[in-house]
């Protein structure tokens, strides 16, 4: 039917309703016939991709009754991107919804729309927690819903005292004010409505109901409460956290942590012990470090181009080359990884590679440094089996490493760390090439058994995006072995540039066997461990276990050894900022407007190890 002129659009979202839908449709017919003219209102039926006969029953009745219009949707849009997809549709200056059920009593109808209508307000909303509401709510669901309603008005700053009744309406104008800002498309879109527009400066009316539930509730209390929590997180950030964030804060907060971390670690470091072992250095190895770990760019160059290569795109070493140095340098003056999202940016604007390539890439890259690192550590820790070199091993892990450089707690949690996301990174990997070739898209049959809204739509999304990228790259058996010895001979320069730097102090004495199971397992194990921030007392995980199997395998000195490490990571990041220097010069790229560029993008990459 054509759309007709009507002042009120009152929406019904509808999911597998056919046991309710024809006598919700018939009440509100007749509630809204009782103080409205005939041809005030329509009535939509908001389906969204019901697998029963919902469909059927509301097309039924739209054709018969030109005041009923059913929307349709192939698939689930949530409970909020149904009533987004309606509201955008809808012919009325007054937009209302309610649940199906009918939980709130439809005689607060009239209040609820002549509240927007007459221009009292701009938002109304129902409240089964206002003085005067009747709400017969068991323990299981009002505790639940008390706490989350107290979390919203604590975190997002809210006046109202119930966000989630079903029973709402908004003017046309608000609502195109507000539409394109509301993200969530599930049981959040009510509160981030409500909120936002109280941050907006409208008029909020709520007022109390009477309220009974009826029917199962289709709010799963462990999944979507979980998934409102984390959406309270995220609209915070937005509205509270993200307009007070530049770049000139975010340099000014990385420079203050840093001084703050190196204030701290005085604390837990005998500082001269350390400072002497730095005068002591010999300057030749070290500069050899760096020349040998600058060789170790060009094959970052050329193990990216083989992945693009994997993904349908043939770009040059040399800018590829580039594309890395920049976004390593990224990864090292702003926080969280944004570096990823630059390298991103790069390949998109020099070379139109789309970002949701230059997101696969990432991902298939950061699976192989995980796995090269995870498999490095575990040939050394095997020949340690062998060699009966276990109970060094313990030494360092236990944290009882001689001297008072690192705390016991320090070291075990940069070792559980780890093995943690060891662990992980082999899983992944496996299930990856165990579906590389297969069509049967595992990721989303996993998540779908859990759930099948949009949170869990959204969550295998994501994983499919890192997933895929891997599994293409993966589904060549000759693409593997090159790409994975490729990242075995990067990660062994890495290696070698720390051993270089180990032997550039007098006091490490070590045979060439034990100065290579040192090196390695240290090397990779920090690697590893620094993947999480969450080091004690300002000491970095990567030298918490670097220093850790130093001493514990080689009976290195502990300042030595936690200087070494220093060096080592100072080494590492004043080639990578010299190339990305120049790689920016050459390429023409400004790191500041490459990573407003990639948030603008909200380019999703998955946290792996830092190469500097």
């Amino acid at each position: 039917m054509t759309e007709r002129a009507v002042g009120v659009s009152v929406v019904l979202p509808a999911y597998n309703e056919a046991e309710t839908i024809a006598e919700t449709i018939r009440v509100t017919l007749d509630t809204l016939d009782g103080f409205l003219p005939a041809d005030g209102f329509e009535v939509i039926v908001a389906e969204d991709g019901c697998d029963d006969r919902t469909p059927e029953i509301a097309d039924r009745i739209a054709a018969e009754d030109n005041r009923v219009r059913h929307l349709h949707s192939d698939e689930r849009l949530g409970r909020g991107g149904a009533l987004q997809f309606a509201f955008e549709r809808a012919a009325g200056d007054t937009l209302v919804y309610f649940d199906t059920d009918r939980a709130t009593e439809m005689r607060h109808l009239e209040g609820l729309i002549e509240r927007v209508r007459s221009g009292e307000a701009d938002v109304a909303t129902g409240s089964r927690w206002m003085p005067g509401a009747e709400a017969d709510r068991p323990p299981e669901r009002g505790v639940p819903s008390r706490v989350y309603n107290g979390l919203v008005r604590l975190v997002l700053r809210s006046g109202l005292r119930d966000h989630q009744c079903g029973f709402k309406a908004v003017s046309r104008s608000a609502f195109e004010r507000l539409g394109d800002d509301v993200a969530d498309d599930h049981w959040f879109w009510d509160t981030e409505l409500l909120v936002r527009a109280q941050r907006a400066g409208l008029t909020v009316a709520e007022f109390p109901v009477e309220w009974e539930p009826k029917g199962d509730s289709k709010v799963d209390l462990v999944r979507d409460v979980f998934g409102m929590g984390s959406q309270i997180c995220r609209l915070f950030w937005q509205l509270s956290v993200a307009p007070r964030i530049d770049r000139t804060v975010t340099v000014a907060a990385g420079l203050l942590f840093t001084v703050v971390a190196l204030g701290l670690m005085t604390v837990y470091i005998p500082v001269g012990e350390v400072q002497a072992a730095f005068a002591s250095a010999d300057a030749l190895p070290v500069a050899a470090a760096a020349a040998v770990y600058l060789l170790s760019w060009p094959l970052r160059g050329l193990r990216y181009r083989d992945i693009l290569a994997e993904l349908g795109y043939h770009e040059r070493v040399g800018f590829l080359t580039g594309a890395v140095f920049v976004s390593q340098t990224g990864n090292l003056v702003f926080p969280a990884r944004i570096g990823d999202g630059v390298r991103a940016y790069v390949v998109k604007t020099r070379r139109a590679i789309p970002y949701p390539t230059g997101g696969a890439s990432l991902a298939a890259e950061r699976v192989f440094d995980l796995l090269t690192i995870t498999a490095m550590a575990g040939v050394v820790l095997a020949g340690l089996l062998v060699s009966g070199g276990t109970e060094d091993v313990a030494r360092a892990i236990s944290g009882n490493v001689g001297g008072e450089v690192l705390t016991t707690a320090a070291v075990q949690q940069a070792v559980q760390v780890a093995a943690g996301v060891g662990v992980t990174a082999v899983a992944v990997l496996l299930v990856t090439l165990l579906t590389a070739r297969s069509d049967r898209n595992l990721v989303r049959a996993v998540v779908e058994r859990v759930s099948s809204d949009s949170y869990a739509d959204y969550v295998a999304g994501v994983a499919e995006q890192f997933v895929g990228g891997v599994q293409r790259v993966a589904g060549d058996r000759r693409s593997v072995a090159r790409i994975g010895a490729n990242s075995v001979v990067i990660w062994t320069l890495d290696v070698v540039t720390a051993l270089l730097v180990l032997v550039a102090f007098p006091a490490v004495e070590l045979s060439l066997v034990n100065l290579l199971a040192v090196g390695f397992f240290a090397v990779s194990v920090g690697n590893l461990a620094k993947v999480l921030p969450l080091s004690p007392g300002g000491i970095g995980l990567y030298e918490a276990a670097f220093t850790a199997f130093a001493v514990g395998l080689g009976g290195v000195p502990a300042a030595t050894a936690f200087a070494a490490a220093v060096l080592d990571h100072a080494v590492k990041n004043l080639v990578t900022v010299a190339g990305g220097v120049v790689s920016m010069l050459s390429l023409n790229v400004s790191l500041t407007t490459a990573v407003s560029e990639a948030d603008e993008e909200e380019l999703e990459t998955e946290a792996a190890p830092t190469d500097g």
